[in-house]
This record gives C-alpha cells, structure tokens and sequence, in this order.
C-alpha cells in the first residue's frame, strides 16, 4: 500500500476521534485521575475502539447486512454513552463520590473513589483500564458505516494491519492530547469535594445529550 492512503487514513482517525461521543466518554473515564493515569486509560479506549472498528470493517466485506442492522451500531455506541451519563449523574445525586488526599514523596495527591473503602493498589486503575478499552471496542461498532465509506473510497474495502496501525494511531493523537488536557484539569480544578462532584454531574449530563442526540 503506498503512502497516500496512509496518510488519508491516518488523517480519518484524527477526524473521527474528534467525535463529541468519543471525547465525552474519555472524560467521564478519566474525571479525576492523574495524568498519567488519565493517558493510560485514553490509550486503551483508542486501542479498543481503532481495533474493533476496523475489525467489523473487515467482517462485513464478507459479511452483507442490511443498513437497518448496521444502523444498531449507532444505537448501541448512543445507549453505552447514555448508561455513563446514567451512572454518572446517579453516583453524584447519592453522594458516592468520596475524596480524600495523601502524600506521595512528599507531593500531595487527590484520590477519588466510589463507596465507602478505598483501596491504594492497582485493582481500580486496571478496571478503569479494561472498562475503557472494552467502551472503546463497543463505540467502535457505530463508526463501521462511515469506516467502510472510507476504505471504498481510498483503498477498495482492503483491510490491512498497516491500515489498523495508522488509523489507530490518528485516533491516538486525539485521545491522548485531549487526555493530557484532562489531567491538567484534575491536577489544578478538582481539588475539593464539591468540584469533583459537579465534574460528574456535568459530565453526566453531557453524556445523556450527546447520547440522546446520536439518536435523533
């Protein structure tokens, strides 16, 4: 495959991350965390979702479905957004959310947990880890009309690892320069309880109007 499309391809990624779902369910993943955390977490949604798209893509050039079935897949990417929103706006309304803070090397950290017990081992971050590239490979199925749209266009519907590497790393760029704007604004805004707890009603009740309008 020669450069060209690529790059085409590459550059998609880069148009497609810039989706309000995909930015809103990155946020609602990452409200809180470190910024290494937070770049951790967009790494494997981008993975998870560049993967799983172009997989579908490359399933359905064999496999011919009507649009109304391929259609599900955007109901299925607006209803994953719409239980974060859900989950989001139920955890802030019951006062779930707890904050607490500790010193790490001498550096003052803020940990947010959900419940009453919280844990300093990695158990969380790798369940934030696996729920986000699992989101991302859900989210992935409603982007395979527009993917296939594309590879017809510029590479005859032939799927290719090179293919999945360069959309996946356009994807990437997004998700990872949105997720280190993320962890600027856990370091310096969410520093008390009740910041933290309006950053999850706000992203909640994104989530509910991006998803909801995915539907419309």
């Amino acid at each position: 495959m020669h450069e060209l499309p690529l790059l085409l391809i590459f550059w998609y990624g880069i148009l497609h991350a810039f989706g309000p779902d995909h930015l809103t369910a990155i946020a609602d993943f990452s409200i809180g965390k470190s910024r290494a955390k937070t770049l951790f977490i967009t790494f494997a949604f981008a993975v998870g979702h560049g993967l799983s798209l172009f997989i579908f893509a490359k399933i359905l050039q064999s496999v011919e479905l009507s649009e109304d079935i391929l259609a599900w897949g955007d109901v299925i990417s607006s209803s994953v957004i719409i239980a974060i929103g859900l989950f989001l706006l139920f955890m802030a309304a019951t006062n779930r959310i707890n904050v607490g803070w500790h010193e790490h090397e001498g550096k003052r950290h803020i940990h947010i947990w959900f419940g009453k017990e919280h844990s300093h081992d990695d158990a969380e971050l790798r369940t934030r880890i696996a729920s986000a590239l699992t989101i991302g490979a859900l989210m992935g199925i409603g982007g395979v009309r527009g993917m296939l749209v594309t590879l017809s266009a510029i590479a005859h519907n032939e799927v290719t690892p090179l293919m999945v590497l360069s959309f996946t790393l356009g994807v990437m760029l997004v998700f990872m320069l949105f997720g280190f704007a993320l962890g600027l604004v856990n370091d310096n805004l969410l520093q008390t309880r009740k910041n933290v707890r309006l950053a999850f009603a706000t992203a909640g009740a994104i989530s509910l109007v991006v998803g909801s309008s995915m539907l419309l």
